[in-house]
């Protein structure tokens, strides 16, 4: 068997990124992923500024805006990757799907869907590739108001 590559690393590093948010998985998986601190760009979907924030704080509040939904996907694919020695710069594009519950959606749709791009760097560590910096930039959104809906309903609890 061939051992993985570097890009093989990498985009195997984004397919675990994805399942942290739709697996429910914040214990073992962010380790996995992410560096601690790590720098987040969420700007294009949410009211906040790029920040850098150590890992368990980002992890925290991850739990607390994806419990409300009662499933998410994450299909991150066309990875173009390039590796300079121990950094690398990761563009590929996504497409994430959001479901609420129905008494959140009430009459109205019940999906919040996001369409864009990642532009993530990553770090080679000494227990493997990282992710130190995320950025989504969102090209298409339907029904945005669903994020604020299921924000507010978690933040409730």
């Amino acid at each position: 068997m061939t051992p993985p590559t570097d890009r093989d690393e990498l985009v195997e590093l984004l397919s675990r990124y994805a399942d942290i948010a739709d697996l429910k998985e914040y214990d073992e998986l962010p380790g996995l992923v992410f560096t601690d601190p790590l720098t987040l760009d969420f700007s294009s979907v949410a009211d906040i500024p790029p920040m850098t924030v150590p890992l368990g704080q980002y992890v925290e509040g991850l739990r607390g805006s994806f419990a409300p939904y009662t499933a998410t996907h994450h299909a991150i694919t066309g990875h173009v990757i390039t590796v300079d020695g121990d950094s690398a710069t990761i563009h590929a594009h996504v497409r994430a799907e959001h479901w609420v519950p129905r008494e959140l959606a009430g009459t109205g749709p019940d999906r919040w869907l996001v369409v864009g791009f990642y532009d993530n760097e990553a770090v080679r560590t000494p227990d493997g590739w990282r992710l130190n910096r995320v950025k989504l930039t969102a090209t298409h959104q339907e029904n945005p108001h669903l994020s604020s809906t299921a924000l507010a309903a978690g933040q409730a609890h």
